[in-house]
């Protein structure tokens, strides 16, 4: 028996719906397949700051990475470790994409103890360093600017492009206490003076002076003043 129209409509519907369900059924397939695909290639990037730079490569290598050293910067980490990284550590990495990471600076600090603080600058400018914390003192027994300490130690790895340098001045020069000269006469005041281990500087005459002739009236340095050798003493004289 034919079928009626509406019987050939309602079975055309039915196919339809069946091909719209079937083709939705096997995009949504489709899609969860490049899901778990995509997922499958993805890895969660590792830690690598603090490791060296074997560790790192190996971490690297099981989870089908590779490592590129962009640069090596000063650290305290040491050397050859990794002391950044870029992608951070926790995020999602494609297989086979490049991990960039900054190691360690390797330069020895070199050796300037006993050399003059110019060889030294010129030591350090050659290593690629600098100098940093300059400070002087005297030491007995030590050639005037050599340097005597310096910080890091000669060998160590440079965790920092500076370093510090203390430089000797040598021995400290020879002081002495200013005499009390006021109401002496000039004469006697320069003997004082020479018996101190000082010279006289310039002698000034005040014409105003309220004292005895060729009295002195003023020391320059005060009495008791601390005075190197090398420092002259001035006087003021009533005419």
């Amino acid at each position: 028996m034919a079928k009626t129209f509406r019987e050939r409509m309602e079975w055309a519907v039915r196919m339809a719906l069946l091909a719209f369900v079937l083709g939705a059924v096997a995009f949504l397939s489709a899609v969860t397949a490049i899901r778990f695909a995509i997922r499958g290639s993805e890895v969660a990037m590792p830690d690598l700051v603090g490791k060296s730079t074997g560790d790192a490569t190996r971490l690297l290598t099981s989870d089908k990475l590779e490592i590129r050293i962009s640069d090596r910067v000063f650290s305290n980490l040491p050397a050859g470790a990794v002391v950044r990284q870029s992608p951070p550590a926790g995020e999602m990495m494609k297989v086979g994409q490049d991990v960039l990471s900054l190691g360690a600076q390797t330069i020895a600090i070199p050796q300037l103890t006993d050399e003059s603080l110019r060889a030294a600058e010129i030591e350090l400018l050659r290593a690629g360093l600098q100098p940093g914390e300059i400070s002087t003192f005297y030491l007995p027994g030590t050639t005037p600017d050599s340097i005597v300490v310096q910080d890091p130690a000669p060998g160590m790895q440079a965790a920092s492009p500076r370093v510090d340098l203390l430089v000797s001045e040598g021995d400290r020069p020879a002081a002495y206490v200013m005499p009390p000269l006021v109401g002496l006469s000039e004469t006697d005041a320069s003997r004082e003076i020479a018996d101190a281990g000082l010279r006289v500087g310039n002698v000034n005459v005040l014409a105003t002076a309220a004292a005895l002739k060729d009295t002195v009236v003023a020391e320059t340095p005060a009495a008791g003043a601390r005075v190197a050798a090398d420092v002259l003493i001035d006087l003021d004289v009533a005419p």
